[in-house]
């Protein structure tokens, strides 16, 4: 009977991490869709690529939970990706993606060096909320300023011979969404607002979160643009994430999507109250 008790109290255990993570993802939008827009950071070709491969380990990821995946925004470059803004759909897609929101470092020798030299590149991820009726965000008529334009890149002729594309800007706090995915500028129109009331949702929650942490004593956010987590090819692999210190040797399985371990620590390291970690190896 050995056997058979083995395997079920390893059914029951994976049952209960399960159940664990869906009661850790009880945030306000955690169970809505998500928006997950990455930016190539400075390098050139370099970032556009360490870009384009961020790009395929979400897409590989959604592919693991079978959530639909669909391209908002497509930015390419030289050698990759420049920007790049998707809609991940599935239960607790935000839940389980929020934490990857920051800067990712990319460590490797460099194929695109003739001298193959060990190079550092970034990319930052965010994630936002794809917000229902539920969730109320006002965005007035007055404080924003719609801009059309003629969509560029991959599309057929008919996208590029019209001014399609959408952009929104908030005058208020400046923010800036686009799209031209779709060839019906009202379409596009509809897209870009929807995220305009995402940004805007988790713009105010964080400016309300640095309320609240003057009178908590204790930063709890990542600021934007700090370095989350490193990507390390050469001289040895690992990633790490540099919140909670949670790494795992096998680089080449995370870039496939097996990001299921990052997510899962961050929501413990979240919910355990979301103290930084004090570095002890500033090479990663």
């Amino acid at each position: 009977m050995e056997g058979d008790l083995l395997a079920s109290l390893q059914d029951t255990q994976a049952q209960f991490d399960k159940a664990l993570v869906i009661e850790l993802l009880s945030g306000e939008a955690d169970a809505n869709d998500a928006f997950l827009t990455i930016h190539a950071g400075s390098g050139g070709t370099e970032a556009c690529d360490w870009a384009s491969m961020l790009y395929r380990m979400y897409l590989r990821w959604a592919e693991r939970h079978d959530f639909k995946v669909e391209t908002i925004d497509f930015l390419e470059a030289e050698g990759g990706i420049k920007s790049v803004t998707i809609q991940v759909s599935g239960e607790y897609a935000y839940g389980y993606l929020k934490g990857e929101t920051g800067v990712h470092r990319l460590v490797r020798i460099s194929p695109f060096d003739a001298n193959a030299r060990r190079h550092t590149s970034f990319a930052s991820v965010s994630v936002m909320p794809v917000l229902d009726d539920s969730i109320e965000i006002d965005i007035r008529p007055e404080d924003i300023r719609i801009d059309t334009y003629r969509a560029g890149g991959a599309g057929g002729q008919k996208v590029n011979k019209t001014d399609s594309a959408v952009r929104i800007t908030h005058l208020a706090t400046g923010i800036v969404v686009t799209c031209q995915n779709e060839r019906s500028q009202y379409k596009n129109k509809d897209v870009a607002m929807s995220i305009l009331k995402s940004r805007l949702y988790e713009y105010y929650r964080a400016e309300r979160d640095k309320e609240t942490a003057k009178f908590a004593g204790e930063k709890k956010e990542i600021a934007w643009g700090s370095q989350i987590r490193s990507y390390v090819f050469q001289p040895y692999t690992m990633v790490k994430d540099h919140r909670n210190k949670f790494s795992v040797g096998n680089v080449q399985a995370v870039m496939d999507g097996e990001l299921d371990p990052f997510i899962e620590s961050y929501l413990h390291w979240q919910w355990k109250g979301g103290t930084a970690v004090e570095e002890e190896d500033e090479d990663i």
